[in-house]
């Protein structure tokens, strides 16, 4: 896993740029609170949201160098790029003070959606208001 280091002003700003958006500071939130790698489709169900758009804010958050993607057969599941970087340490002790009350709805349907993992994995086709 390769190490994210700032090296100039224009990536501080970057990742200012990639956290102003209400969706992708949920993303973080959610990636930074239950602590897992998630797929597109459990995002897409958790934020209530289509699956263009949680894939046009994966990508800006991976452009910041905050979040990594790791294929695993026909899924991506996207995870918070660990860094020993001080800032970044910062970012994400600042991210998590946002208060659960704040994403109760989200919480719930990320529990009801990792619920229905077979083995750990992201199954297709399932849908939390099927459940």
């Amino acid at each position: 896993m390769k190490n994210y280091d700032i090296n100039t002003f224009e990536e501080y700003t970057d990742i200012f740029k990639a956290l102003s958006d209400p969706t992708r500071l949920k993303i973080m939130w959610l990636l930074f609170t239950v602590d897992l790698k998630i797929s597109v489709s459990e995002i897409k169900d958790v934020l209530d949201q289509n699956q263009y758009n949680v894939s046009k804010h994966l990508k800006i958050l991976k452009q910041a160098g905050l979040i990594s993607e790791r294929k695993e057969g026909r899924w991506s599941y996207y995870y918070y790029l660990e860094n020993n970087n001080k800032f970044h340490n910062h970012i994400r002790k600042t991210i998590t003070q946002i208060p659960n009350e704040f994403m109760k709805d989200e919480l719930k349907r990320c529990k009801k959606r990792l619920e229905m993992r077979v083995d750990g994995k992201c199954m297709l086709n399932t849908n939390i208001n099927e459940h």
